[in-house]
């Protein structure tokens, strides 16, 4: 890893972070498969550093949350006892977005359970600097986590979605068409015309184009759960800090106010230890 330069790591984590896999990487840039995992460690480790400390005291005043579904190994139902373990099987990645900035502030992946919702909600409440309004959907955890991690300083609104009968056939893996959505004030005062989980939505689908462990029917999922954790946070690095937004014609760190300009990749490499 010593070997390599500033442009050439630069060139391995452009194509990670444009949807490429580990493969495909290795062909693209003539790097090893080993460097290249290497490389993918060390930078999710500085990028899941560097956004701890540079997310706080945000003064978002909407927030958007949202679970996405991924696997590592195998999907639960093929897991035996021991894999899981070792963290195959069924993984959640629970994100929040702020509607204005489009900046993602945390995320936390682990099992779409209470506990988890109890970590993320009370990271998402150590770096917000004041009441804001957040609306997530219907799913139960959010309610006694967001109560335990805000208290009543929250404008908070749920959106409940609401499902037709499961595909058949070949549409197996299409979701259930939607048949409607019902908001419902958790606490506070939220504003009826803001309760809505549509941008937190759309940012699953730039995950799972962004991320290639995260396309559907293929095998290029996760391996290891690490390696997972540290890809989600280079993509979410990327996203935050280099990336232009296309509506905002800035990165969401810099609408924010966390960042004074767009980064390079070479500036994410300088994050890592050398």
């Amino acid at each position: 890893m010593n070997k390599l330069d500033t442009e050439k790591r630069s060139q391995i984590l452009s194509c990670l972070v444009e949807g490429n896999s580990i493969r495909a990487t290795c062909r693209m840039t003539g790097a090893a498969k080993n460097t290249v995992v290497k490389l993918l460690v060390d930078a999710g480790r500085a990028c899941s550093d560097y956004q701890d400390k540079a997310f706080r005291n945000l003064k978002c005043q909407r927030i958007q949350c949202d679970e996405i579904w991924s696997f590592v190994g195998s999907k639960e139902k093929n897991t035996s006892a021991r894999k899981k373990v070792e963290g195959n099987g069924d993984v959640w990645t629970w994100t929040a977005l702020d509607p204005d900035s489009k900046l993602v502030p945390c995320w936390f992946v682990g099992s779409r359970d209470a506990g988890s919702a109890y970590h993320f909600m009370h990271d998402l409440a150590d770096r917000l600097s004041n009441r804001v309004q957040l609306t997530t959907d219907g799913h139960k955890p959010y309610l006694s986590a967001v109560e335990d991690a805000f208290g009543t300083g929250i404008d908070y609104a749920m959106l409940v979605k609401i499902y037709g009968a499961e595909r058949q056939g070949e549409a197996r893996y299409s979701p259930a068409v939607c048949m409607g959505a019902r908001k419902a004030v958790i606490s506070g005062k939220p504003e009826v015309k803001h309760i809505s989980t549509s941008l937190t939505e759309r940012n699953n689908l730039t995950m799972r184009m962004s991320m290639r462990r995260f396309t559907r029917l293929t095998n290029a999922f996760s391996k290891k759960l690490e390696n997972h954790e540290h890809a989600i946070a280079l993509h979410f690095m990327h996203y935050n800090f280099c990336r232009i937004h296309q509506t905002l014609r800035i990165t969401p760190a810099m609408a924010a106010g966390v960042s004074e300009k767009v980064w390079e990749l070479s500036d994410i490499v300088n994050l890592m230890p050398e």
